[in-house]
């Protein structure tokens, strides 16, 4: 049986990525490096719930954090992670499609 430990990580990103506000965040994020005011006023999102979303992208890799006195600043780790939410979009809308054919059918 071989090791299954790069499927378990795959998940784990993919759980982190299971929420609306974080693909937004992302979205957000994606050739930009933001503060957390101007993604709190960019998102809308309350500052304690948009830190906690924000440790959850930390903690998986998919962002990073900087900081430069008081103020804290988010990047992607990689633009990768754009690039696949992006992909996963155009699935999305594909589905979409299909299902609006079907119907009209």
């Amino acid at each position: 049986m071989k090791d299954k430990t790069l499927y378990t990580l795959h998940s784990n990103i993919c759980k982190a990525l299971a929420n609306p506000i974080r693909i937004e965040i992302i979205d957000i994020l994606n050739n930009n490096e933001m503060s957390f005011r101007e993604l709190q006023e960019a998102t809308g999102v309350l500052k304690s719930n948009l830190s906690q979303h924000l440790t959850v992208l930390i903690t998986k890799g998919i962002l990073i954090q900087r900081k430069e006195g008081l103020n804290a600043f988010y990047k992607l780790s990689t633009i990768k992670v754009a690039k696949a939410c992006q992909i996963m979009r155009e699935v999305l809308i594909e589905n979409i499609k299909k299902n609006q054919n079907l119907i009209q059918q």
